[in-house]
């Protein structure tokens, strides 16, 4: 389905960050908002924003985890306003560390909100969107989930995944009018490192040097929540499959595609000569993660 117009659109992780810009985003052209998130302070806010902007939303509570509360969130807003045209899977929190090193719960915190949360996300939304003979999934990823970093494997195999997800979406859902796109931004300025530390289980393992790698990158970074958003919108509206921004991001992504084994291998070459992290440090000083 092209979406020419958005009349409602529901976003998951909505209090701040990316969830914001777009909730912002889509208010701004007129749509009628729904605010999921589990940060009650922080989707209020977004509210207000939402009826500055001219138009209504409505805050739900909803961990992307339970299944239930996802349900039970679709159940509100088809009952509310009679569909929802857009979906925007966006919740989503960071993990860092060596594989060995990460607790097993920060594994299944990761992949429960950065995986499940989709999952849960276009279970609920898609048959209601089928019967109703149409609308747009949108799943947020991450060049993450194109590029693989070392010392980021549960954000990596998460976002790989919500990638395949989404391709798979594309031809499944073409006969019944379900557009969909996927978004792989870099690094941009969001509360996710927040989020990161708060989510996670108790930090017994290094993550000083992921950390300041982000903060780097976040500060360089060329493209803020707002261009993402932006993009995302005209992705929606001419049914584009993916939304990469920057060239050098996306020449990255074809250089991993086209060779895989030279890219990996001399990504591998360089950590294997300690010189790994003087190259990342390079790639976010100037805003390229």
């Amino acid at each position: 389905m092209i979406c020419k117009h958005v009349d409602t659109v529901a976003i998951t992780g909505a209090a701040s960050g990316l969830g914001r810009a777009f909730a912002q985003a889509w208010a701004a052209s007129g749509s009628r908002v729904g605010i999921m998130d589990i940060d009650m302070e922080g989707a209020g806010e977004t509210l207000r924003l939402v009826e500055k902007a001219g138009t209504s939303g409505k805050v739900l509570r909803c961990d992307v985890r339970n299944c239930d509360e996802v349900e039970a969130a679709a159940d509100h807003l088809f009952d509310l306003w009679g569909g929802v045209d857009v979906l925007v899977n966006n919740a989503g929190v960071g993990g860092g560390g060596a594989v060995g090193e990460i607790p097993l719960r920060d594994w299944e915190t990761v992949i429960g909100i950065d995986l499940w949360g989709v999952i849960n996300g276009c279970q609920a939304f898609i048959p209601r969107m089928k019967e109703r003979g149409g609308g747009h999934i949108v799943n947020v990823s991450s060049l993450a989930g194109l590029i693989s970093a070392p010392r980021f494997a549960p954000y990596n195999a998460s976002k790989a995944a919500v990638v395949a997800l989404t391709q798979t979406l594309k031809t499944e859902l073409a006969s019944s009018r379900i557009g969909v796109t996927v978004v792989c931004p870099p690094v941009v300025k969001t509360d996710i490192l927040e989020n990161t530390l708060r989510m996670a289980g108790e930090i017994d393992y290094d993550i000083a040097g992921e950390m300041e790698l982000l903060k780097m990158a976040m500060g360089a970074s060329r493209i803020t929540p707002e261009d993402i958003a932006a993009m995302t919108l005209k992705a929606v509206e001419r049914n584009r499959l993916y939304v990469i921004p920057g060239l050098p991001l996306r020449l990255s992504w074809l250089s991993a595609r086209l060779a895989p084994s030279l890219f990996y291998g001399v990504s591998a070459l360089l950590a294997a000569r300690g010189l790994h992290e003087p190259v990342y440090r390079f790639l976010a000083r100037r805003g390229w993660m």
